[in-house]
């Protein structure tokens, strides 16, 4: 703790030293050019080339483009960023990642995550359709809070209409297999309306999206993922307001509303594949035990903002999140749910679902300071209660108890501008106070069984485990992040930085609350629900300058107790927390050609993560993080075209092969042998998408393509994680086609 009061001590002298130069204008002026964008995820009006962040900004064109081929703006994220892992191309976004870590979805700045019980499902929270922007920050940091150990991935929604009387835009989309089966027919409708009347302003608009169920490029129905949830077979509906009141020039309120449901329709059931002959899992008409997958958030945020506030620009915004997450379930082999008390073991069903509640409040203010308009500060306050819990929702147990978090954190930035801008310090602190609170519980009762053999005759079948008494408690944690960086820009365009930055997240407590095997457990002093605080060092170039656009950045992050995911005999993942080390390099060039609209990019990431897999952990790295905890090493390749009327985009993404390399696997590790996680090795795969786009009088027609090559591939989550089960081995989505139709007025 001293080192850091040190550091941010030796941060804020740096950046109150004298100024050279004091010819630029306050920070309430809006910047002029390619740098008036503003990355409101950074909690900052200041442009992007002023923060030692890598920073990347998923316009709105670019957006539908993506959505039009994938349908999901987590698609879209992972297929024009180097350094962000394949997608499952499932309603659970399990083990996927940015620079090796989880990143922060956010709305507006609201946090979709459930940290508490991760559920994976905060990539699916709002449809596409009503997002501007989507703002990138990479990298561990504590910008917004808890979660972004990976970054943030912020979704910007529509803004509020500026011209006056009525506005909107429609649009209307059918989607085919490679066959134009009546099955994998799927259609999108989506609608809003906007509305200016002089200071108030108001925007309403709703989607519905039929998915049907998807195939291979072979054209066998993909596998299902019954209890995480799938996005096929499939609808979902998005209802969205905003209402606006401008209360002065430069103060503004706004209310955003927004609800989102995605639901199984529970017409497929799974069927188990063969790894050892490359046959993917499937799927057959039939009827999935139970209420089918389901995902549904509800968020009501009220901001109110003066970008001239005494000189400076004042953020607030206080917010309510709901989330209800239902998962599939099954007899079998989910033995965790078998209570012989209940029914007799192997005929117990049940599933769960996560429940979790969210009420935040965040207040920031930043200006230049009074005749020393070179130095910008900014201070704010956030504040967050998230209350979570599990339930199994056929039997009425509580699978994980009620956890009540709460996150109070003051923090502090500055940004000084030196030699007329060539040089800026960025750096600041936060102060984290954490609580949690979890009451009196006991584990499930659960069943494991041991299969009997002709060498295995005693000790095998059902054996019973009851649970046991875990006394709650009340946690706390405090810590001071620190971030701070560098930048240099001899010339507009060009610039180089190097930053540090912490992150902090909770592991997933549920996970580590539900599996407690020994008695005496007191939450107070059980370590394993500590915070995950996470570093990032980075260096980073940047040249934009006439047609190029190009960017480098070599990272490094660790953990002294990171969070990994292993999984165990009941195909469920446990959490081990352990030291983490992962590094990479991600490269980035774009080059306007001579040819007038047509520009070129390429892209390439590589990523080493690796861990403490020790029995008896030494702080010392030894094995390689498996698939569903790091990202592959790719190299993405796109042509795009934009003139008149016409725009068009072909896309590659090259996933590399990658091979786990660790120490032997312990048959028990329990019995003081080395943690190894599954080691199945990635063979790689290619594939290409298209779209195109034509603007006529009556709206825009487009056409798309995703795996145009119609390419027969094992995605990556399954080819690296639960190598053993049948049933999770997934090949990807076919050829697929879209066509679509959008109209403004």
């Amino acid at each position: 703790m001293n080192r850091k009061f040190a550091f941010a001590a030796l941060v804020c002298t740096a950046l109150s030293s004298p100024a050279f130069a004091q010819d630029s204008a306050p920070v309430t002026a809006a910047p002029e050019g390619e740098d008036a964008i503003i990355v409101t995820a950074a909690r900052t009006i200041l442009p992007p080339n002023a923060l030692p962040l890598t920073i990347d900004i998923i316009g709105k064109d670019a957006l539908d483009q993506q959505l039009a081929i994938s349908g999901s703006v987590t698609d879209a994220v992972a297929n024009l960023t180097p350094s962000f892992s394949p997608t499952r191309q499932k309603l659970s976004g399990s083990g996927e990642s940015l620079r090796g870590r989880s990143p922060l979805y956010a709305i507006n700045g609201i946090p979709q995550s459930t940290p508490m019980r991760d559920g994976s499902r905060d990539g699916f929270t709002i449809d596409g359709f009503f997002v501007d922007r989507v703002e990138l920050i990479f990298g561990s940091n504590a910008l917004q809070g808890i979660g972004g150990t990976g970054g943030i991935v912020n979704q910007v929604t529509v803004g509020a209409p500026t011209q006056e009387g009525l506005s909107g835009r429609f649009l209307l989309q059918g989607t085919a297999d490679n066959d134009f089966s009546k099955a994998g027919m799927g259609g999108k409708a989506g609608g809003l309306v906007q509305y200016k009347a002089g200071r108030f302003d108001a925007t309403v608009g709703a989607t519905y999206d039929i998915r049907g169920v998807f195939s291979d490029a072979k054209g066998r129905p993909l596998g299902l993922n019954l209890t995480q949830g799938e996005t096929q077979d499939s609808k979902a509906t998005n209802f969205f307001a905003r209402l606006g009141y401008e209360l002065s020039p430069s103060a503004r309120l706004d209310l955003i509303a927004s609800r989102f449901e995605l639901k199984g329709d529970g017409d497929y059931v799974a069927i188990a594949g063969n790894r050892a002959t490359g046959l993917p899992t499937s799927a057959v008409r039939g009827t999935p035990p139970g209420a089918p997958a389901a995902n549904r958030t509800e968020s009501v945020a009220l901001s109110l903002t003066d970008t001239d506030l005494w000189g400076g620009n004042f953020v607030s915004q206080i917010f309510f999140n709901r989330s209800r997450d239902t998962f599939g379930g099954e007899i079998n082999p989910i033995a965790t749910f078998q209570d012989p008390a209940i029914a007799p073991v192997g005929t117990l069903f049940d599933q769960s679902q996560n429940r979790s509640r969210k009420l935040g409040a965040k207040f920031s203010y930043e200006r230049a300071v009074p005749g020393f308009d070179d130095l910008t500060l900014t201070i704010g306050f956030d504040a967050l209660v998230d209350k979570t819990e599990q339930a199994l929702i056929a039997t009425n147990r509580v699978w994980v108890p009620p956890s009540d978090f709460q996150s109070l954190a003051p923090f502090g930035q500055a940004n000084l501008k030196l030699f007329d801008g060539i040089v800026r310090l960025a750096g600041g602190v936060r102060w984290e106070n954490v609580t949690i609170k979890i009451d009196d519980f006991r584990t499930l009762a659960s069943t494991t069984f041991v299969a009997c053999s002709a060498t295995v005759t005693t000790n095998c079948g059902p054996s019973t485990y009851a649970g046991v008494d875990v006394a709650g408690g009340k946690p706390k944690f405090d810590d001071l992040l620190i971030n701070g960086g560098v930048i240099v820009e001899p010339w507009a365009g060009i610039r180089a930085y190097a930053s540090y930055a912490e992150g902090f997240t909770v592991p997933d407590i549920g996970r580590i609350t539900r599996s407690v095997k020994a008695t005496g457990v007191d939450i107070d002093n059980f370590l394993d629900i500590s915070p995950v605080v996470s570093n990032n060092r980075e260096i980073g170039f940047e040249v934009k300058r006439g047609p190029l656009d190009a960017s480098a950045a070599y990272f490094w992050s660790s953990s002294d107790k990171g969070q990994l995911l292993v999984t165990g005999a009941d195909r469920m993942f446990d959490v081990q927390r352990l030291r983490v080390e992962i590094e990479g390099l991600e490269v980035n060039l774009g080059v306007q050609t001579p040819i007038d609209g047509l520009k070129l990019n390429v892209g390439y990431a590589h990523l080493v993560g690796r861990f403490d897999s020790d029995a008896v952990p030494d702080g010392k790295v030894d094995s390689d993080l498996d698939g569903v905890n790091i990202s592959p090493d790719r190299i993405n390749l796109a042509a795009s075209y934009a003139n008149g009327p016409f725009s068009a985009r072909v896309q590659t993404q090259v996933y590399l092969k990658r091979r786990f390399d660790g120490k032997a696997r312990a048959a028990d590790d329990a019995n003081g042998g080395p943690l190894q996680l599954d080691d199945n090795d990635f063979g790689g795969y290619t594939l290409t998408d298209a779209t195109a786009r034509y603007q006529t009088g009556i709206g825009g027609i487009s056409l798309s393509v995703q795996n145009l090559f119609n390419k027969q591939y094992i995605d990556y989550s399954s080819d690296t994680r639960l190598p053993r089960d049948q049933l999770s081995y997934f090949a990807g989505r076919g050829r697929t086609f879209t066509l679509g139709w959008d109209y403004r007025f």
